[in-house]
């Protein structure tokens, strides 16, 4: 699991996240990572699959895509390096969690009101 601290550019109560908070060099370095994982369609989508349930297997994931289970898997690596899912494997099967805490802050870092 990837630890992750947002603490530099998570936005207070009625803020508008870049519109009116700065970033520093330190922050900007921490959440380029993590929109770059976004910026994939395939990842984008597996986010949201997994930030839909409280826990879904790679298994059930997998189907939804035209593409090999092993890219599924890199693509999956990718978003948990970023620090946006935890993994469980649990047998023969892994199952994600989205990390809610860290959507949250990108979301009310981009958030416009």
């Amino acid at each position: 699991m990837s630890v992750v601290d947002l603490g530099a550019v998570v936005p207070t109560a009625g803020c508008c996240g870049l519109a009116t908070s700065g970033m520093d060099e330190a922050a900007a370095a921490r959440l380029a990572p993590m929109f770059k994982a976004l910026g994939d369609p395939i990842r984008l989508r597996l986010a949201a699959m997994i930030a839909s349930t409280p826990e879904v297997c790679v298994c059930e994931l997998t189907p939804a895509f035209e593409v090999s289970p092993p890219t599924i898997s890199h693509h999956l690596r990718v978003l948990r390096e970023a620090g946006l899912v935890d993994a469980e494997r649990r047998g023969t099967w892994v199952y994600y969690r989205i990390r809610s805490d860290v959507v949250a802050a990108l979301g009310a870092l981009l958030s416009a009101t």
